[in-house]
């Protein structure tokens, strides 16, 4: 019986063993897409508890939390900070066989050191105060806390009218360890099917970007401004959070009158909105090309679901689900206006469910031109699925109809700057994989070559693929 958690923990065989612990294990981390508050990073925060860090904005444990009974005062409303950890400590137990019960103990024997201990209700005050007693040293701010993890660059989410002044901040600083990058994420330059919603958002990037928003072409001329802004700040990529591509054909005056509509506050109808939509995510896209930027794609998840929790809370709160939208035709649709006119970008694409694995893979697949290596990525597990089950299918479905030797590794994709073990159970899984086929004699067993591949596919490869001078 193996023990849990051990050094070979997830590494089945000796080959896969050698490959994580002298190959994978001490390579950097390129976080090309997370949601770390850059203002926090800029700042060098201080953590006041183990609550803060580990617990807020985290809706995977909150979900568990009110899986397993815990009354919402105690994972989001105005207990103690002790009251919602021992909350959460006896909550986890209760996750045996869930992902956040291997993440939780990987997160406190790094960087916590805590070791030998399962945290429940009997050792929570111990966990509590061992790690606050942490939290107060230098290399547990949020620097210290990715420098710790090796992570050269951290790449945050952010809307278009953000001021990016923590980036800025940040750079001016001087030769910081970690570099911080934007992410152009013009996820509300769509919402046009709530008006209200939409106009207000509209307002901000008129004035963030100093025109006047009368027309479609005066808001796409906003949006240029903005990208400019974006790009001379560093940015070097866009993500869109998706139900799914919008590949709908229409004409010029079609989607003028939409978007007077929903300016003037009148919501249009499904087809009017699906057409406004389609030729704003292509004039997105155009605008990611020219820049020589990677667009992301992560479609399919059902967002905002229990209106309860979006009214109480807000959205990212843990009212989400899989989605089932149809896919691969309006993303093969989307995707070809651009290759058609040679303006197709770098593009990584994500599915939240697991039924859509190889129907992406073959989708992105399709358009690869030999321009550049792996242009089209079939991106990592997320959200959902980013556990041992949905890794592992999503490098075999990547494997069996793509190449793993160009994929850009794993996302961190988290609120949370502990969230970088993902990165290590990832890695262990892909070295396991590599393991298991080289001793059945199923790939070479060719230590040079396997850990060429994996070096290329936990680091270099995203290194060569984001222009970010790293």
């Amino acid at each position: 019986m193996n023990p849990f958690l051990d050094e070979d923990f997830l590494l089945e065989t000796r080959t896969a063993a050698a490959l994580y612990h002298e190959v994978a294990r001490d390579l950097p981390i390129l976080d090309y897409h997370c949601h770390l508050p850059p203002d926090q990073i800029a700042g060098n925060h201080r953590f006041r508890s183990l609550t803060e860090i580990w617990l807020e904005g985290d809706h995977y444990k909150w979900r568990a939390m009110r899986a397993g009974g815990v009354p919402e005062r105690l994972i989001t409303g105005d207990a103690s900070d002790w009251d919602k950890f021992e909350a959460w400590a006896r909550t986890v137990p209760a996750t045996l066989r869930n992902p956040l019960y291997h993440w939780t103990h990987m997160e406190l024997r790094r960087p916590f050191g805590i070791t030998g201990t399962l945290l429940d209700g009997t050792t929570a005050r111990f966990v509590y105060d061992r790690g606050n007693e942490m939290l107060q040293r230098d290399d547990f701010t949020t620097q210290g806390l990715l420098r710790q993890f090796k992570v050269v660059a951290v790449c945050s989410t952010d809307d278009p009218v953000d001021s990016l002044e923590p980036h800025l901040a940040h750079a001016r600083a001087g030769s910081p360890a970690v570099r911080l990058f934007p992410t152009w994420r013009p996820d509300q330059a769509l919402g046009v099917e709530d008006p209200a919603a939409f106009n207000k958002w509209v307002d901000r990037l008129a004035a963030a970007a100093n025109v006047h928003v009368a027309s479609l072409g005066s808001f796409l001329d906003a949006l240029r401004k903005r990208h400019t802004f974006f790009h001379d700040a560093g940015c070097r990529a866009s993500d869109h959070g998706l139900e799914q591509a919008y590949a709908d054909d229409y004409s010029e005056a079609e989607v003028r009158d939409a978007f007077d509509q929903v300016r003037a506050g009148r919501r249009p109808d499904g087809s009017a909105a699906r057409k406004l939509k389609s030729a704003l995510l292509h004039e997105l896209a155009l605008l990611d090309h020219a820049r020589g930027w990677v667009q992301q794609f992560h479609l399919g998840a059902l967002r905002n679901i229990n209106t309860r929790l979006l009214r109480q809370l807000g959205p990212n709160t843990g009212g989400d689900s899989m989605g089932d939208f149809e896919q691969a035709r309006p993303l093969g649709r989307f995707l070809d206006g651009l290759d058609r006119t040679d303006q197709l970008a770098r593009t990584i694409v994500y599915n939240s469910n697991p039924r859509d694995n190889e129907l992406m893979a073959t989708v992105v697949g399709s358009f690869n031109d030999g321009s550049v290596p792996g242009k089209m990525q079939y991106g990592a597990a997320w959200w959902f699925l980013d556990q041992v089950d949905g890794m592992e299918k999503q490098i075999e479905a990547l494997s069996n109809v793509g190449l793993l030797s160009r994929f850009v590794g794993m996302v961190t994709d988290s609120r949370s700057f502990l969230s970088y073990p993902r990165h290590e159970y990832f890695r262990r899984l892909l070295c396991n994989i590599l393991g298991r086929d080289a001793e059945k004699g199923l790939i070479p067993a060719d230590r040079e070559m396997l850990g060429r591949l994996v070096r290329d596919v936990c680091f270099e490869n995203a290194r060569a693929y984001f222009p970010l001078g790293l």
